[in-house]
Formats: structure tokens, sequence, C-alpha cells
């Protein structure tokens, strides 16, 4: 089987979940969950960085990345994850 970009090996889309701290001149901070689907870790906090900017966020602290493997069985996760599958950006608020 050719590997194809951001891809898994079973043909699923790669999506990736970033966690961390944003700030926003008016609301304070929050923390934040980020599902994103892109074709490399790079790429995913580029484009994180840019959908929490068009947010009106200020400033983000990034704290981890990994992939997600399975489908969230709980929302808000469950959601967001489809959203990044329709290739979105998925920000859940957690707190803040």
């Amino acid at each position: 089987m050719i590997a194809i970009p951001g891809y898994t090996s079973d043909g699923e889309r790669m999506v990736f979940i970033i966690t961390g701290k944003v700030y926003h001149e008016w609301n304070g901070e929050a923390e934040v969950h980020v599902i994103i689907a892109a074709p490399d870790e790079d790429t995913a906090v580029r484009n994180t960085l840019n959908a929490l900017a068009n947010e009106g966020y200020s400033e983000a602290d990034l704290d981890q990345i990994g992939m997600i493997t399975e489908i969230p069985d709980e929302e808000p996760h469950a959601s967001a994850y489809q959203t990044a599958l329709e290739g979105e950006v998925a920000i859940v608020k957690l707190s803040g």
C-alpha cells in the first residue's frame, strides 16, 4: 500500500487534537482543545494558530499535540471530530 500524506494506513484522514490555553483581550484566558484534520503536525499547529487568531485570541500557549485514533464517544469532542473530518477547525473551549 502506498502511504498518502494526511491519511492513516487505513485510509482515514489524520485528525489531531491540540491542547493549550488561549488569551482574549476581553474574555480573559480559557483552556481549549482544538481538533483538526491535517497532513502533518506542523500544518495542524499552523492552521490551529490561524483559526485561533481568526476567533480573536491574541495569544496561545499550545501544550500538547496528539492523533485521535478512534471516534470520540462523548460530546463535545464527538461533534468536533466530525467537524474536523469535514475540513473545518473545531475549537472546544473548556473554561474561562
